[in-house]
């Protein structure tokens, strides 16, 4: 009897309807829930997100451009004669091409022995050079970014950010969303150039 009154409350299903609505709502409940909870956080909180370019933001701190400066500074005697080196080679080779029949056989192979020399030695200086320059400027490098980390903790943690991203890693984001600039600010106020 649909529509049946019984003290006071109106009974729009039987008993037998009813008892066919609960044996699957034992399975929806857990389904129910499951959407309720993927679908909380997204509607109760909105996560803050912010993006950087990480390695812009360390290539321009005053730090590292100082730092840049000094490197070239200090092996700049090193890289001179290097170059010295390169253009007595030139001159060397130079020397041999237009010479060539008019030296002896002992005039040239002493200017071929010189050449060779030079050579080794510019490798040797190249090498040396280079491995020193690649260490310490990974140190420096490796620094920074230790500290860049810190920066951008305490940026984030200010700012109140959930997510702090590299702009390598996303293939678009609003430039509003960009704290590049305020993340060199932030590392150059903590960090200044001595």
């Amino acid at each position: 009897m649909p529509g049946k009154l019984t003290s006071g409350k109106l009974t729009l299903l039987g008993k037998s309807a009813l008892s066919k609505l609960t044996a699957p709502r034992s399975f929806l409940l857990p389904a129910l829930g499951l959407c309720a909870l993927t679908l909380a956080p997204a509607a109760s909180a909105q996560s803050k997100i912010a993006v950087i370019n990480t390695q812009r933001a360390i290539l321009e701190t005053s730090d590292i451009k100082k730092a840049s400066a000094d490197l070239q500074n200090r092996y700049k005697p090193r890289q001179d004669q290097m170059e010295k080196l390169q253009r007595e080679i030139a001159d060397i080779q130079t020397q041999l091409e237009s010479s060539a029949g008019k030296l002896s056989a002992a005039g040239q192979a002493d200017l071929e022995a010189q050449g060779q020399r030079k050579q080794r030695e510019a490798q040797r200086i190249s090498e040396e050079l280079q491995a020193d320059v690649d260490r310490e400027r990974n140190d420096i490098l490796q620094r920074a970014q230790t500290r860049m980390n810190e920066v951008l903790k305490k940026l984030g943690e200010e700012k109140g950010f959930d997510v702090l991203v590299d702009t390598t890693a996303v293939p678009f984001f609003k430039p509003a969303l960009d704290i590049t600039e305020e993340a060199i600010k932030s590392y150059d106020k903590a960090y200044p150039a001595k």
